[in-house]
C-alpha cells in the first residue's frame, strides 16, 4: 500500500486531514512516522495560500519521497483589510488564544455588521514519483465574533461564526465542521483527485 504523508505540526490540522483521508486506499503517516527530524520545518515564505501550500508539500514531498498533501489556510477580515490572511498562524506570538485575542482587541469598536470574514484553505498533493502537484481550493464565509465561543476546534475556531452552521467553528461537532468549513470543501475536492491516483 502507497504510503500518504500529510505535512503538519499541528495536531489539529493533522486529526481533520486524517479524518477526510480514511477511506482512500493509501497509509496515511504523519510527519512522526517518518525519519525526517522533529525540528525539521519548512519556511512558509509564500505571499498567498496557494504558494505556501505548495512550497510545503513540494519540500516535504522531495524531502520524504513520499505522496505528501498539505494545507495552507487562514482567517481574512474585511475590517482589518484581509488580515492576519496568510499570516493566521504567525499573525501574534504565542498561543492560538494569544493570536485572537489581538484579533478581538483590534475589532473591539466595529460594528456587528462590518464584522465579515471567510476562512480560505489551498491544499496540495506533490508527487515524487511523476514531480507532479495538484492543487484544491475551499472558503466558508462568516463574521468575527465578539468574544470566543465553544471547546472544540483549533486556531481562531472561537471566535469564527459560520453563517450556514449559526455557530461558531468551536461550537461545531467535528462532523459539522468538515461539512461546511474551508478545508473540509478543499479536501472533498482533492479527496475525488487521490481516488485515482494510482
Amino acid at each position: 500500500m502507497r504510503k500518504l504523508l500529510i505535512a503538519t505540526h499541528n495536531l489539529g490540522k493533522l486529526e481533520e486531514m486524517q479524518g477526510y483521508l480514511k477511506e482512500l486506499s493509501f497509509e496515511v503517516v504523519s510527519m512522526d512516522d517518518t525519519d525526517i527530524p522533529k525540528e525539521w520545518r519548512v519556511e512558509e515564505v509564500g505571499q498567498t495560500f496557494e504558494g505556501n501550500a505548495l512550497i510545503k508539500a513540494i519540500i516535504t514531498g522531495k524531502k520524504s519521497g513520499m505522496l505528501t498533501i498539505a494545507d495552507d489556510s487562514g482567517v481574512s477580515i474585511d475590517a482589518l483589510n484581509g488580515e492576519p490572511g496568510v499570516k493566521s498562524a504567525r499573525y501574534a506570538k504565542g498561543t492560538d488564544k494569544q493570536r485572537y485575542e489581538v484579533v478581538l482587541e483590534k475589532m473591539k469598536d466595529v460594528p456587528d455588521e462590518k464584522r465579515t470574514a471567510k476562512f480560505t484553505s489551498v491544499i496540495a498533493v506533490y508527487d515524487p514519483m511523476s514531480d507532479q502537484v495538484t492543487v484544491t481550493y475551499g472558503e466558508c464565509l462568516g463574521r468575527i465574533t465578539r468574544e470566543p465561543k465553544g471547546e472544540r476546534g483549533f486556531g481562531y475556531d472561537p471566535i469564527f461564526f459560520a453563517d450556514e452552521i449559526g455557530k461558531t467553528y468551536a461550537e461545531a461537532t467535528l462532523e459539522e465542521k468538515m461539512r461546511i468549513d474551508h478545508r473540509g470543501r478543499a479536501m472533498q475536492k482533492m479527496y475525488e483527485i487521490l481516488k485515482r491516483f494510482p
